[in-house]
């Protein structure tokens, strides 16, 4: 029994032994699997770590790559920027230039301005001074136009008194050129002063003074009828001279000319004076009164055609008459010539 519990201990001992193996196996198999977990969840956590460093590492190369292609459109831009800022850097020099020159323009212009600007002073005042002037003329003138006024008055009377004269001359010189048709005397009578000229080698032999018959002939068929008409009652109130003058031609000297025309002339008066017969006493009277008798030597000598002087027309006698104020009428007439002068040129400034 005793071997039995014996062997029976024995083998409950190697039951026990190999139970422990067993059980030590298995504590070492379970610890072998638990560091092989343990391994495993570790090789997993580092598997899944660097998957997640390489997911990191490509994600972040990628942001990488992006941030490189941003920067290098980045600096593309900046590239472009700063060829549109080199440009526009020139833009803003050129512009610059440009502003300097419209600058120094706009100075020029200024003071081109200013320097009108002054003119433009200059001539408003000198337009000031001329409109001063102006109304200062426009009353001149006003009152020149008044004065004028008055004087065409004036005039329209004198005028009316030289029409008057001057038709009665013209009658007059009508009435002389009548009178001797009538008389059938063929006579010269200047149809502007109504003269009468006569030749002097008619009158009187060369050289001498005395009259010839054939002169006093002549005197005796124009002298009567010339007279009776300038002392008829018609027009004796305005002949205020009855003039004889003796001319002579350029032969001999100026004074032994003078001498000779004036005898001639004096010849001519005393032969009218001692013959009254064709004449009453009170025509008588005013002819004494009113002739006159002038030598001219040479001085109004007569020239033909040519330019030559004509010696025996030159040699002549003349009778001829002045109305009463022909040298007023003569002023009168310039005065009334220079107020219509005067008068035009008042319309035309005003004009």
């Amino acid at each position: 029994m005793k071997e039995v519990n014996r062997r029976r201990m024995n083998d409950d001992a190697q039951h026990n032994v190999w139970r422990s193996y067993s059980d030590m196996m298995s504590g070492l198999l379970l610890l072998f699997v638990l560091i092989m977990a343990v391994c495993l969840m570790q090789a997993q956590k580092n598997y899944n770590d660097k998957l997640a460093e390489q997911a990191t590492r490509v994600q972040t190369q990628e942001e990488l790559d992006k941030t490189q292609q941003k920067l290098n459109e980045q600096e593309s831009e900046l590239s472009q920027q700063s060829m549109t800022l080199t440009d526009l850097q020139n833009a803003l020099e050129s512009q610059a230039l440009t502003l300097n020159q419209r600058e120094s323009e706009l100075s020029a212009a200024q003071a081109t301005l200013a320097q009108q600007e002054s003119e433009l002073e200059a001539r408003d005042a000198a337009l000031a001074q001329s409109q001063q002037d102006l109304t200062a003329a426009q009353q001149q003138v006003a009152a020149s136009q008044e004065k004028l006024d008055e004087q065409t008055q004036l005039m329209a009377a004198q005028q009316a008194k030289i029409d008057q004269i001057v038709g009665v001359k013209a009658d007059l010189i009508a009435a002389l050129n009548r009178e001797f048709q009538s008389n059938q005397i063929n006579v010269d009578i200047d149809s502007q002063t109504g003269a009468m000229t006569l030749e002097s080698s008619v009158l009187f032999d060369y050289n001498k003074s005395e009259l010839k018959d054939e002169g006093t002939a002549v005197l005796e068929s124009v002298l009567p009828t010339y007279c009776k008409v300038l002392l008829s009652s018609e027009y004796s109130d305005y002949v205020s001279e009855i003039i004889i003058d003796g001319y002579t031609d350029s032969t001999g000297n100026y004074i032994s000319n003078l001498q000779l025309s004036q005898d001639r002339a004096f010849a001519v008066a005393e032969y009218l004076l001692n013959n009254d017969s064709f004449l009453s006493e009170d025509q008588q009277k005013a002819l004494s009164e009113k002739l006159t008798a002038n030598g001219r030597s040479s001085s109004d000598l007569i020239y033909d055609e040519n330019g030559n002087e004509d010696q025996e027309a030159s040699r002549r006698v003349e009778i001829k008459f002045r109305l009463k104020d022909e040298e007023m009428i003569a002023e009168l007439s310039q005065i009334i010539a220079d107020s219509q002068n005067a008068q035009t040129q008042g319309e035309t400034a005003q004009g």
